[in-house]
């Protein structure tokens, strides 16, 4: 399989460089009779890899054994398991653990403990942990594979918000008793707050972004319901003209009808605005490995080729946007760049 492995990325750099190639060249000199003979093949095999892989040659579950381990943010976590699941269902008999322990604690497990194959982030690594991955031998690689953003909602039927700040939202989500605490001319009437739970990634991110990682305002709060089950807290929101929750964008796509939602800092949350990074609750997401893990360990190389080719696929279901194509194009280049570094 390894070999295999080796053949393909050999044939998709020559893809590459053909693509490259400037349109404006003097004519080669006529090839030896056996060269020429070989070139139809070349080309065909590269065309092939261009249609099936979107940039990166197919991987075939069945063929691949071994245990993979991920570990790393819990944000990251449901769409890796996504991920997971479908390699799976597709033939892969090996054994994969996956552990939610957060961005940080994942770095330490792969790059200080060096245990993890695959380490879930939904920041990028910094050079501190650049550091620790190198002194154990470990050259991390950067796979973006999706877009975290927030929706943060209202009852339709609510006609005096529309945006709001940061900080108005951190009343919002805890000291505040009535709407009319955060702004005095919006209506002295309770809030109802509708959240995710604790358990959640969605949660997480939230209490990063609007409470500097301190979890205790926002579950001090009165009038908080919690749940697990992003229908309820729909449900919840719908039913309380006063109410306000947060989920997932692509949950809210779901259920725009039903739903307002509110501009942060003055930025309407759409796909430019989190592709582009101006909306304050969107952040990438990444997985990471290292090249010689990947090399030494072909599931781990094939899984992540898997994963990036049907992450599109598999994203927005678990309630994320996809990474911009400039951005999977980059990450499918680390790979590329990972494996074509194999027996060197």
């Amino acid at each position: 399989m390894r070999r295999l492995l080796f053949v393909l990325v050999a044939l998709f750099a020559l893809a590459i460089s053909a693509c490259a190639a400037p349109t404006t060249t003097a004519p080669a000199p006529a090839a030896p009779a056996a060269e020429a003979t070989e070139a139809p093949a070349e080309e065909a095999a590269s065309e092939e890899m261009a249609m099936e892989g979107d940039m990166l040659p197919m991987v075939n579950p069945l063929e691949l054994t071994g245990d993979i381990i991920i570990a790393g943010s819990s944000t990251v976590f449901p769409l890796t398991e996504a991920m997971v699941e479908r390699f799976q269902n597709e033939g892969f008999a090996g054994g994969i653990t996956v552990d939610s322990i957060g961005s940080g604690a994942g770095f330490e497990r792969f790059c200080v403990a060096g245990e993890s194959d695959i380490s879930n982030a939904s920041r990028p690594i910094n050079d501190g942990e650049v550091a620790s991955c190198q002194s154990i031998g470990r050259e991390p690689k950067e796979i973006r594979v999706g877009t975290d953003a927030l929706a943060v909602v209202i009852h339709p039927d609510n006609d005096f918000a529309t945006d709001v700040t940061l900080e108005e939202l951190a009343q919002l989500f805890s000291t505040a008793t009535l709407w009319s605490d955060v702004r005095a001319d919006w209506p002295s009437e309770a809030i109802m707050r509708f959240s995710p739970g604790t358990d959640s990634g969605t949660f997480d991110y939230f209490v990063e972004e609007v409470f500097d990682e301190n979890e205790e305002p926002i579950l001090s709060a009165a009038e908080l319901q919690l749940s697990e089950d992003d229908n309820i807290l729909v449900q919840g929101v719908v039913g309380s003209l006063y109410g306000i929750g947060y989920f997932g964008y692509a949950y809210y796509e779901e259920n725009a009808d039903t739903l307002a939602i509110l501009n942060i800092e003055g930025v309407e949350p759409t796909a430019e605005t989190v592709d582009s990074g101006d909306y304050p609750l969107a952040r990438p997401l990444f997985i990471y490995s290292a090249p010689s893990i990947m090399c030494e360990k072909p599931q781990v190389a094939g899984f992540i080729n898997f994963y990036l080719t049907y992450v599109d696929e598999e994203v927005r279901r678990v309630g994320y946007f996809p990474a911009d194509s400039a951005a999977l194009d980059a990450a499918r280049a680390n790979w590329v760049a990972a494996m074509a570094s194999c027996g060197q």
